[in-house]
């Protein structure tokens, strides 16, 4: 059973504490919206007015590390919603009944998601202009291997394939071409993809690598069928497959091509459209946006209903003023609807030990803010793959899930 806090002007929460209690919501106490930390131990989400003077930076923090959703009620800035990753605010006079769908909706649709996909292909994907796809899919798989994971790490750019050198690898090796041909003729499984791959080790441990294809005009190897056979067959070798694709999409090719001939970006459409989450990396700069924003619309099209998790790289304050983040996440919002955004911080040392020592970050500046980000983003991934999110937090589902979780598996045995 789902337990809350309700904390509304008394009037309100006496009502609504009867209605949660008919749909089966247990609800643990009724307080004022001043006191409602620190919070007791047993409790999956709160439900609180949508305003300033609630919704605090201490609240939300303190709700994100006991695993609490935040459930807002009233006419509430959608801004401050989304700075804190927040789902849009239900109307105040909202009835219980609405209320207890939109705490288990979510919890429902996380546990399916976890039954249905215990194995993940994560493509991390961003527009031109380098805004660093590759150094940070590389530094997602060593942070997904530290957590516990297998994984792999998949160069399907075919444009500037770059996984190889970044890592100080052979690009002589078999690699993604050889295991897309393997692929094709039905022959491709996990024994396969182990001789095929690269082993690289990090301080995270061995993390198996397909290197990319050694020169751009190799490109007609990495078929769109070809590929999306070969992360199928990756599912079953890996915990996580992380990879890396061009920016371009097909549309322009389309146009101008051969219909029935290939196509030199068909790789990237199909990874993403095989993937089962995007990263989608922005450059914290006007230009890196504007590009974003202008591909992001297509890439939703595409992908649609895949997850995209938002991440803007190299953030400082120089291109765009003091409060970087702050307009970052305002640009965003209001061009593309884009509420919830990960943060990476531009850390030039960390960036240039990797590419001099052609090692993961990771494994040379440990202790780099850059590293510090994306674990941060690989511990909201890991907790997603391995059991239902803290959307738990304030951003998802809760505790509650993990119960749910165990009841079906005991229901199933």
């Amino acid at each position: 059973m789902t337990s809350v806090i309700i904390a509304l002007p008394d009037s309100r929460a006496r009502t609504l504490a009867e209605e949660l209690e008919l749909e089966g919501i247990s609800v643990v106490s009724v307080v004022a919206p001043s006191r409602i930390l620190p919070l007791p131990d047993g409790v999956d989400a709160v439900i609180v007015p949508a305003s300033r003077a609630v919704l605090t930076p201490a609240l939300v923090a303190e709700c994100d590390r006991a695993g609490v959703r935040i459930l807002p009620l009233g006419d509430g800035d959608s801004r401050l919603l989304g700075r804190y990753g927040l789902a849009a605010a239900l109307p105040t006079e909202a009835r219980g009944w609405e209320i207890a769908a939109a705490l288990t909706a979510d919890l429902a649709g996380s546990v399916e998601r976890i039954a249905q996909s215990p194995r993940r292909v994560t493509v991390v994907w961003g527009p031109s202009g380098a805004p660093g796809r590759s150094t940070v899919a590389i530094q997602l798989a060593v942070e997904l291997s530290r957590a516990g994971r297998r994984t792999a790490l998949v160069d399907a750019d075919t444009v500037a394939p770059s996984l190889a050198l970044l890592l100080g690898l052979s690009d002589d090796a078999p690699g993604i071409a050889a295991a897309c041909r393997r692929a094709e003729l039905g022959a491709l499984d996990s024994a396969e993809l182990t001789r095929l791959a690269t082993v690289l080790d990090t301080s995270a441990g061995e993390i198996e690598v397909l290197g990319g294809i050694n020169r751009p005009g190799r490109w007609p190897e990495l078929g769109a069928r070809r590929l999306e056979a070969t992360l199928r067959a990756c599912r079953s070798w890996a915990e996580e497959t992380v990879v890396d694709v061009a920016s371009a999409f097909d549309a322009d090719d389309e146009a101008t091509y051969d219909l029935t001939g290939p196509r030199r970006h068909a790789a990237t459409v199909a990874a993403l459209q095989e993937a089962d989450l995007i990263i989608a990396i922005a450059a914290a700069d006007p230009l890196g946006m504007s590009r974003f924003i202008r591909e992001h619309a297509e890439l939703r099209r595409l992908t649609t209903p895949t997850p995209i998790r938002v991440v803007v790289n190299r953030v400082r304050p120089g291109p765009l003023g003091m409060d970087a983040r702050g307009q970052i996440r305002r640009t965003l919002e209001r061009f593309a609807g884009i509420a919830d955004v990960a943060f990476l911080p531009f850390d030039q040392r960390a960036a240039d030990a990797a590419l001099l020592h052609a090692r993961p970050m990771a494994d040379l500046t440990p202790r780099s803010s850059l590293v510090a980000g994306v674990r941060r983003v690989v511990e909201t991934l890991v907790s997603t793959s391995a059991e239902p999110p803290t959307g738990g937090s304030s951003r998802g589902s809760s505790r509650g899930a993990r119960r749910l979780l165990r009841a079906r598996g005991a229901r199933g045995a």
